[in-house]
């Protein structure tokens, strides 16, 4: 089964912790799996955004994916942004978190980076430094 990973507000202290130095190899080969992220989780279009920032806060992230009918990833919530418009009245707690998403681009000139588990981090660091967060498709297998 393939479940959506995001790796945010962790991954920087996670890469913080397994940087040993200004060299080239400064994670000495490790990759995104190392990091041993906490799971992540998505939201649908529908949900209300008083749901998504409980849930945000349980959980300790910033930013949420949320996923189409088809659980595909669509955009992300920012969750200080979206709690900002509730606080000011600026959204009711019963709106949908579509109508406060970013949308993700989505055309040819514009193509998805592949994170993978085995995605080093030396490539992972690369990315964030022009990206928000990462989403990774992960494979779990029910042993």
């Amino acid at each position: 089964m393939a479940a959506l990973a995001s790796m945010q507000t962790p991954i920087n202290s996670s890469l913080h912790a397994l940087s040993l130095g200004g060299d080239s190899d400064k994670y000495k080969g490790a990759v995104v799996e190392d990091l041993q992220l906490p799971p992540a989780f998505s939201l649908p279009l529908s949900e209300p955004i008083s749901g998504a920032i409980e849930l945000a806060y349980e959980r300790d992230f910033s930013h949420i994916p949320v996923l189409d009918f088809h659980r595909k990833p669509v955009g992300y919530v920012d969750v200080a942004q979206l709690k900002e418009k509730w606080e000011a009245g600026e959204a009711d707690p019963t709106d949908k978190v579509s109508q406060y998403m970013t949308k993700f681009l989505r055309t040819a000139s514009y193509p998805y980076t592949v994170i993978t588990p085995l995605t080093p981090l030396v490539d992972l660091e690369q990315f964030l430094q022009t990206h928000l967060f990462a989403l990774g498709a992960f494979s779990y297998s029910s042993h």
